[in-house]
C-alpha cells in the first residue's frame, strides 16, 4: 500500500499518535456507536467553506463574513477532517466528521488535507469506497493538528475507519484452522466446534475472536486496559475455556468466562485477584498441570525471577489456591511464555519459553506439578514477535503453535514482519520445521494475538 499523504510539520511540535474507542475499563459488549457528524459553522471568517455531513448528498457553501478571505490549516477545527483544492491548504475548505461515499464537487478536487479526528480517514479513487490498490491511501488521527498533507487530486470518496488495516481490508486477520474430529482434545477451542481458535486485540483495544474458518467476530472493546491476557484451559469448572485479564491501572486479576456459543463471546468477568499482579510478569493459562483436571495458571515474579504455579479450583468462582514455588529463580531471563497444550503426548501441559538473549527456544516439559528439564528446541527465535499456542490445528490430533515474525525474520516464503508461521506438533515434544500461511501478511497490525 502506498501512502498518498504526505505529512508536513507545523511549529515543533511532535506528531500526536492518538488512537480511537479507548474504555476505562474491557466491555464484553460491542460499542456499534457511529462517530458523530454535525454541520459546524466558523465564526468570523471570510471564505467559502464547505462543511460535509455523512449522510449529505451535496455540498453547502456559507456566505461571507468579515474575516479574511483564505483559509489555512490552522483554520481545520479538532474533530475534523478537512481538505482544500490548493496544495498549500488555502482557500475554500471542506469540513468532515464522518464518511462520504461521493463528494460532489469536490470529486477529483482535493489536494491538502489535515486529520484532526481521532479516526484514520481512508482516500479511494473511485466513489463507494473503490480503488486500485496502488492508488489507496491513509492519513493517521492527529487531533492535535501537527501534520497536514496534500494527495494530489485523484480522491473520489473517504471513509473514517478505527485502525489503518480497514482502508483495505476487515479488521482482523485471516486464521484457518482444521476441523478436530469428535474425541480428541479441544485444546485452545473458544466456542465448542473443535476447531482451534484466536484471540486478537487490535490498537484500539477492540477484541477479536478468530475462530478457524477465516471470520472474526467482535468481542467488545476497552481491552487496552488490560497488560495481560492469556486463555487456555476451563478455571470454572462448566467444560468452557476462559480468558484471564490483569488490568493495568490496579494490578487486579479477572477471569472473563467462556459461554461456549459460537460467537465466541464472554460472560460477566469475576475478580480472582484482587490486587498485587502487576509485581508479576509472563502470566500465562497453561492448562492442567497438577492432574487434577483444572487449569492452572503460571507467573513469573519480577522482582526475583521466581516461577509460581496458581493452582486451579475448578469452582464457579474461578479463584485459584495457594500458591506453589516451581522455579526458583532466573525466569526473567525468558521471554514467550507459550502454552501448547501436550506437546509431548505424556497428558500433561507443557511449557516454551524463549531465552531473548540467546534466541533460543526451549521446551519445559510437564511433570506433576511441576516442569521437568528443559529441551532445546533450536535458535533463530528472536525473529518472532509472539508465540501462540493454537491446540491442534492441523488435524492430526497433535497439539502445535505459531509464530508471528517481526522486522528481522527472513525466509524463502516471507521476509518481513507480520507473517505466521505453523509449527506442527510430532507429538513427541519437537516440531516439523514451520510452514508459512499465506492468507494474511498483516498479524503485525494487531496489538496482541492469544
Amino acid at each position: 500500500m502506498s501512502l498518498l499523504f504526505r505529512p508536513h510539520r507545523r511549529g515543533p511540535a511532535p506528531r500526536a499518535t492518538v488512537r480511537a474507542g479507548a474504555h476505562a475499563q474491557a466491555d464484553t459488549q460491542a460499542d456499534s456507536r457511529a462517530p458523530a457528524a454535525q454541520a459546524v459553522r466558523p465564526a468570523a471568517r471570510g471564505l467559502a467553506v464547505l462543511t460535509a455531513l455523512t449522510a449529505l448528498t451535496a455540498l453547502t457553501a456559507l456566505g461571507p463574513a468579515a474575516a479574511p478571505a483564505q483559509a489555512a490549516p490552522s483554520d481545520c477545527p479538532k474533530g475534523y477532517f478537512c481538505a482544500w483544492k490548493t496544495d498549500h491548504a488555502t482557500g475554500e475548505m471542506l469540513k468532515l466528521t464522518g464518511s462520504m461515499s461521493t463528494l460532489g464537487a469536490w470529486d477529483g478536487q482535493i489536494n491538502a488535507v489535515s486529520n484532526r479526528t481521532t479516526q484514520w480517514v481512508c482516500a479511494y479513487d473511485e466513489p463507494g469506497y473503490k480503488t486500485s490498490y496502488w492508488s489507496i491511501g491513509s492519513q493517521a488521527p492527529d487531533p492535535a493538528g501537527t501534520e497536514w498533507g496534500y494527495i494530489g487530486k485523484s480522491v473520489s470518496s473517504l471513509k473514517f475507519v478505527p485502525t489503518e488495516r480497514e482502508c483495505y481490508g476487515p479488521a482482523y486477520p485471516t486464521w484457518e484452522a482444521e476441523p478436530n474430529p469428535a474425541g480428541r482434545s479441544s485444546f485452545a477451542n473458544l466456542n465448542g466446534d473443535d476447531e482451534a481458535d484466536l484471540l486478537a486485540r487490535d490498537e484500539v483495544g477492540r477484541l477479536w475472536f478468530l475462530p478457524g474458518d477465516g471470520t472474526g467476530k467482535l468481542i467488545g472493546g476497552g481491552w487496552n486496559a488490560m497488560n495481560a491476557l492469556t486463555r487456555h484451559g476451563d478455571f470454572t469448572g462448566d467444560g468452557k475455556e476462559d480468558v484471564i485479564a490483569r488490568e493495568a491501572s490496579t494490578g487486579k486479576l479477572w477471569l472473563y468466562p467462556g459461554t461456549g456459543t459460537a460467537s465466541g463471546t464472554l460472560g460477566t468477568r469475576r475478580l480472582v485477584g484482587t490486587g498485587g499482579w502487576n509485581a508479576l510478569t509472563r502470566i500465562t493459562a497453561l492448562g492442567d498441570l497438577t492432574g487434577d483436571n483444572r487449569a492452572d495458571l503460571l507467573a513469573v515474579e519480577k522482582s526475583t525471577g521466581k516461577l509460581w504455579l496458581y493452582p486451579g479450583t475448578g469452582t464457579t468462582s474461578g479463584t485459584f489456591g495457594a500458591r506453589k514455588l516451581i522455579g526458583t529463580g532466573g525466569w526473567t531471563a525468558m521471554d514467550a511464555l507459550t502454552a501448547p497444550g501436550d506437546v509431548t503426548g505424556d497428558g500433561k501441559a507443557d511449557l516454551l519459553a524463549r531465552h531473548p538473549a540467546t534466541g533460543k527456544l526451549y521446551l519445559y516439559p510437564g511433570r506433576t506439578g511441576a516442569l521437568g528439564s528443559r529441551v532445546l528446541l533450536g535458535g533463530g527465535w528472536n525473529a518472532m514477535a509472539r508465540l501462540v499456542g493454537v491446540g491442534d490445528s492441523g488435524l492430526d490430533g497433535v497439539n502445535d503453535f505459531i509464530a508471528l515474525s517481526n522486522s528481522a525474520f527472513r525466509s524463502t516464503d516471507c521476509s518481513y514482519s507480520g507473517c505466521l508461521m505453523v509449527y506442527l506438533g510430532k507429538g513427541n515434544g519437537t516440531f516439523h520445521p514451520g510452514y508459512w500461511d499465506g492468507r494474511d501478511r498483516t498479524w503485525n497490525d494487531m496489538d496482541t494475538v492469544f
